[in-house]
């Protein structure tokens, strides 16, 4: 059955509301509750604004799939599971918001609903929005993996998911 898997990378594009410049001075807020966090960021920059324009953005989206789900993961926005569909009941089995249009909720500032986002050290993570590395290998056995990972900047940690 491995042979029935495949994984690839395709361009897609996405209506999309862009996100600000960062702010350019680093902000040590260390008194600020954030979700049961101490609400520290740095070294991480904040935005604090989002486009009222919607635009059509590309972006490089990686899929796995198999005979019974289609997967989309998005490593420029935190490596997020985007969509995913089940390809015999024919419906999305989690919710896929077509559109990114992120709210200044999360901990730097932009976070979007939707899909499914990979949270460490903490939960909505302050690089949730932020570009990840990824790899698509295919094993030896001939099954085949996405691997997604970044070093967090906070703390120095390697989280890698697959």
């Amino acid at each position: 059955m491995n042979d029935l898997v495949n994984v690839w990378q395709e361009t897609v594009s996405i209506p999309t509301y862009p996100i600000g410049k960062a702010e350019k001075n680093p902000i040590f807020l260390e008194k600020r509750v954030y979700q049961g966090s101490s609400g520290v960021v740095y070294p991480h920059p904040v935005v604090e604004k989002i486009s009222d324009t919607k635009i059509n953005k590309d972006y490089n989206a990686l899929f796995i799939e198999n005979e019974y789900i289609k997967v989309m993961l998005l490593p420029e926005l935190g490596g997020r599971i985007q969509m995913a569909w089940d390809k015999v009941q024919q419906r999305h089995f989690i919710y896929y918001n077509q559109v990114i249009k992120p709210a200044l909720v999360g901990l730097t500032g932009p976070w979007i609903s939707g899909g499914i986002e990979f949270n460490w050290p903490q939960h909505h993570r302050p690089s949730t929005f932020n570009a990840v590395d990824y790899n698509l290998k295919e094993n030896e056995d001939g099954s085949k993996t996405v691997w997604i990972n970044e070093v967090e900047l906070m703390f120095r940690t390697k989280g890698i998911n697959l």
